[in-house]
């Protein structure tokens, strides 16, 4: 089906959300406050959202919260909810993760999420999945599969990670993977922690990855694409089909990397942060065989995830990467230039930022982490007019 054919078929149902009894969004935009560059529009709440993905040719998007909810939200109507989701483990950092539509979801309506999964004990870890999104009537996730999930499953409820980015060709699933605050398993080729994978549409490991051919590290190697990550919540292809990473440093350290096949990037070698309990770690600068950030912050801004502005709305922002910034609430712009970037603007918001997302029209939105009350709302920037 083509995706004229979607936005046809939707459309009772989108009559049906903005007629319906459910519950209201608060979709109707406060009064916009300046920023700089521009406004800000606050148009709906979610409880902890955590990701968000337009439909495109619709009024709709899909957004996480990390309790373990898919929303339908839709411009100008209702909030629903979608049924189908997996059982998510709620805790720490844990929970429902990033959303992503399949490269051919005009036809196929496929919906990739990432999630935290309980395992044995007191064990946990994350888990991808994919599923065909259902309009015809109340929203569904039908025939969910898990294709991936994190290996070996451990302790703890942080780090991880599960962006999901999509090859420009539409062929492949790049997928970071946590560290799971465990430290050794990110330089270690016998587990998927602390990585960045790249599969088949179908969770596999694709073809001609860099360690496939190491059968001593054990079958999970062959999913590797780069290793020595930390806590990666943005993976993103730039214009020129270049992939990058934006990535949490301890205290201090936070960066944004480019992603090339086979390097090392060196947690917890090198950092430009140190531990919490104040032990020093060697400068990224003292191993010059591992990979080099492109840019790195210290005092951190602790990122969510980031996109490289393709639009038109903020033309100065072109090729830019733009980045969600939670501690200190923020959007901080940065410039590339070649493998290095340097930091070009910085703007104070008023909660922490989560995610950001372009629309096809250009416009960009934010999703609030919702951290200190459990609610968080989605925003829409517009540009000011000098």
């Amino acid at each position: 089906m083509r995706l004229s054919s979607v936005v046809t078929a939707i459309s009772p149902v989108m009559l049906a959300l903005a007629s319906c009894g459910a519950a209201a969004s608060g979709d109707k935009p406060a009064a916009a406050r300046a920023n700089g560059d521009f406004t800000v529009a606050s148009i709906a709440e979610f409880e902890e959202p955590w990701a968000m993905a337009f439909l495109p040719g619709t009024p709709l998007a899909l957004i996480t919260e990390r309790k373990g909810r898919l929303k339908l939200w839709q411009e100008g109507g209702e909030v629903r909810e979608v049924d189908g989701v997996p059982p998510v483990a709620y805790q720490g950092q844990g929970g429902l993760g990033d959303v992503a539509l399949a490269p051919d979801f005009a036809t196929s309506g496929l919906v990739y999420l990432t999630w935290a999964e309980a395992g044995q004990g007191d064990t946990r870890g994350a888990a991808l999945g994919r599923a065909k999104l259902v309009l015809d009537g109340a929203p569904k996730l039908e025939g969910l599969q898990v294709i991936w999930r994190q290996e070996p499953k451990v302790t703890g409820a942080g780090h991880y990670s599960h962006r999901i980015a999509f090859s420009p060709d539409g062929k492949y699933l790049f997928l970071s993977s946590g560290e799971r605050q465990k430290f050794a398993p990110a330089q270690a080729l016998d587990t998927n922690l602390g990585k960045i994978l790249r599969l088949t549409l179908d969770g596999k490991p694709a073809p001609g990855n860099p360690f496939s051919g190491d059968t001593k590290a054990g079958p999970v190697t062959a999913q590797i694409w780069t290793y020595g990550h930390r806590n990666v919540l943005g993976l993103k292809f730039d214009a020129s089909g270049r992939l990058w990473d934006l990535e949490h440093g301890p205290k201090g350290g936070d960066k944004l990397n480019l992603v090339e096949p086979g390097h090392n990037y060196g947690w917890p070698l090198v950092s430009d942060g140190d531990n919490y309990d104040g032990t020093p770690i060697p400068r990224n600068s003292t191993q010059p065989d591992l990979a080099q950030p492109a840019i790195s912050w210290n005092p951190v801004i602790a990122p969510g995830d980031f996109i490289f502005y393709r639009g038109n709305q903020f033309p100065a922002w072109r090729g830019q990467a733009i980045i969600a910034a939670m501690q200190p609430a923020a959007i901080v712009r940065v410039s590339i230039d070649g493998d290095k970037a340097r930091e070009v603007a910085r703007y104070q918001m008023t909660h922490r930022i989560r995610e950001i997302v372009e629309r096809e029209d250009g416009s960009i939105w934010l999703l609030e982490d919702g951290k200190e009350n459990g609610a968080g709302h989605l925003l829409r920037l517009a540009p000011v007019r000098k």
